[in-house]
């Protein structure tokens, strides 16, 4: 089986079949009336990695700028302290709905209004951080989707320990301000694994620097990168800095993978992006956020670049090796070999979980064994 290096990039749906939600209601908006919405953006309109698909959900569903649509943007360019005040000029503006992109953004846009609906598009777990009593019955004005599901956070270390045999040590890149369970649940993976886990803490854009040089000294063997708004606002100088110091990256977000991240655990966001704009047309048709559950994700993608593998020297484990990383059965029922260089399988988990699938991938033939020790890191550059 010959690696192509045009097609490098291996998807693994793990799971699902749907959603815990129902899609855009039947049947059109009305368009003798103009909608209001409000956004709130950490970063920018064209650098906001969900934007220009949450636009296109909306045109979709029937709801159109300049004809019976207003979109009201207000972003605050990676400066987390203008936030406040940009949900506030947003509240004055009284639009129909408000959408807040980000964990780092949804606590902002909920502390100035308790009136206007708001639909929240998350990384973070909305009862750990606060936000509403309860995913089921959210109350108030607020609800939602949750990119979150606990398991995921120990699941990146699992399937790092699976291509790197002899890991021993990883650092955690996250912002301790966006409230997430990643740091306790990894921390309980590393534990049970026997992998030192370090946490570099990163709140504002200008801290990117100090903290990469910390991997640096550090001698970390990977770096595992918590999604936020704030990390995909450095994402470029992430993989950069991974790159030029054969780390593996790890991350939660598949897009990070298509620029060069070993591999990427989670739900496909756009597709949740798409989900969310039910909730928007639910509200604008006259529902109650306090009455929309806060939908979590079923279907997950375990996303492998064999390019950034075969870049690593890694060798990518068979099929029985991750399906035992995730708590799957150890017997594969099917595993075929692709026109791509990808080798892939199905497994069903418990009702619960819904229906999963989970990769199965390679690199090129031959590709050296995982090195026996980590090159030395090389501090960020200026």
């Amino acid at each position: 089986m010959k690696f192509s290096p045009a097609r490098n990039v291996a998807v693994v749906l793990v799971s699902a079949a749907v959603f815990l939600g129902a899609a855009v209601a039947h049947g059109q908006p009305s368009t003798t009336r103009t909608y209001r919405l409000g956004v709130l953006l950490y970063s920018t309109p064209t650098a906001d990695p969900n934007m220009s698909v949450f636009r296109e959900a909306m045109r979709a569903a029937g709801y159109v700028e300049g004809r019976n649509l207003v979109v009201e943007l207000r972003y605050a360019e990676g400066r987390p302290e203008r936030l406040r005040g940009l949900a506030e000029e947003l509240v004055q503006l009284r639009p129909d709905v408000i959408v807040a992109f980000g964990g780092d953004v949804v606590p902002f846009a909920q502390a100035v209004t308790r009136s206007i609906p708001i639909v929240g598009i998350m990384s973070l777990d909305p009862v750990r951080a606060g936000i509403v009593p309860s995913l089921a019955h959210p109350g108030g004005n607020f609800t939602g989707f949750t990119f979150l599901l606990s398991e995921l956070a120990g699941k990146c270390l699992e399937f790092l320990r699976e291509v790197m045999p002899r890991l021993s040590r990883v650092d955690m890149v996250w912002n301790p301000d966006h409230p997430d369970p990643d740091l306790r649940d990894t921390q309980a993976a590393a534990s049970r694994l026997g992998i030192i886990l370090q946490s570099v803490e990163v709140r504002r854009p200008e801290e990117f620097e100090a903290a990469l040089a910390t991997v640096a000294r550090d001698r970390a063997e990977a770096m595992i990168v918590v999604s936020s708004r704030l990390m995909n606002l450095r994402q470029a100088q992430l993989l950069d800095f991974a790159a030029r110091n054969k780390l593996p990256l790890v991350t939660g977000w598949g897009s990070w993978v298509r620029n060069g991240a070993l591999f990427s655990y989670g739900p496909n966001i756009d597709e949740i992006i798409r989900r969310s704009v039910g909730h928007v047309d639910k509200i604008l048709r006259g529902a109650k956020p306090a009455d929309i559950p806060i939908e979590q994700p079923t279907r997950f993608e375990l996303i492998i670049s064999l390019k950034a593998a075969q870049a690593l020297d890694l060798i990518v484990p068979p099929p029985t090796a991750c399906s035992n990383s995730a708590g799957l059965p150890q017997s594969v029922p099917s595993a075929r070999s692709t026109t791509s260089g990808v080798m892939g399988c199905a497994v069903t988990r418990a009702p619960r979980g819904a229906r999963a699938s989970l990769t199965a991938f390679s690199t090129a033939p031959g590709a050296p064994a995982v090195p026996a020790s980590p090159a030395p890191l090389k501090p960020p550059s200026a």
